[in-house]
C-alpha cells in the first residue's frame, strides 16, 4: 500500500491537465489544491474513466455545462454558438478523460502498477454529485479557466 501512497498522483494529473489545456485547447488554466469548490451552478457534466489491474480506480472530471462548451469550442476550433449538439460536448469531455486518464495510466504502469483504461462514461444533469467510497487513496484537484471551475477526483486501491 505504501507504494500507492508514495506516487505523486496530484502532480501527474496536474501536469496532464496543463498539457491538454496548453496544446489542445489553447486556454490558460490555473490549478488549485486547497479550498476546493464544486462546480455547482447550472447544468453539470461529468466524465469518468476507470483503470483496473495491479491498481484499480477511476478519474472523474466534473464541470458545469458552460465551461464544457467553452472547452468544446476551443478543442474543435469553433465559436460557442457553432456547437450543434450536446453530443459534441460529451465527445470532447470523453476525450479529455481519455487523455488525462491515459497519462495517469502510463505513469502508473511506469511505476509497476500495470493496468488497463476503460472507455469514458459521461453523465449530465442538474444537482448531482459523484461519490466513490472504500478506496485506499483519494485525490482532488480543482482547475480554473477565468471564472470557470472544474473538479478532478482520482480514486485508487491495489488490485486483487
Amino acid at each position: 500500500m505504501n507504494q500507492i501512497n508514495s506516487l505523486d498522483i496530484k502532480t501527474f494529473v496536474a501536469n496532464a491537465i496543463r498539457e491538454v489545456f496548453d496544446t489542445m485547447l489553447s486556454l490558460e488554466v490555473e490549478l488549485n489544491n486547497a479550498d476546493l469548490q464544486e462546480p455547482t451552478e447550472g447544468r453539470q457534466i461529468a466524465g469518468s474513466v476507470s483503470f483496473a489491474g495491479k491498481v484499480m480506480g477511476s478519474l472523474n472530471i466534473q464541470l458545469n455545462d458552460n465551461f464544457a462548451r467553452i472547452m468544446t469550442a476551443a478543442m474543435l476550433g469553433m465559436e460557442l454558438d457553432e456547437i450543434e449538439s450536446d453530443e459534441e460536448v460529451r465527445d470532447v469531455i470523453g476525450e479529455l478523460c481519455n487523455i488525462i486518464g491515459g497519462d495517469l495510466k502510463s505513469r502508473l504502469c511506469d511505476a509497476g502498477f500495470v493496468c488497463q483504461l476503460s472507455i469514458p462514461c459521461i453523465t449530465s444533469g442538474n444537482h448531482f454529485r459523484i461519490e466513490s467510497k472504500d478506496w485506499a487513496r483519494k485525490e482532488r484537484l480543482e482547475f480554473r479557466h477565468q471564472e470557470h471551475i472544474a473538479l478532478v477526483e482520482i480514486y485508487m486501491k491495489l488490485g486483487e
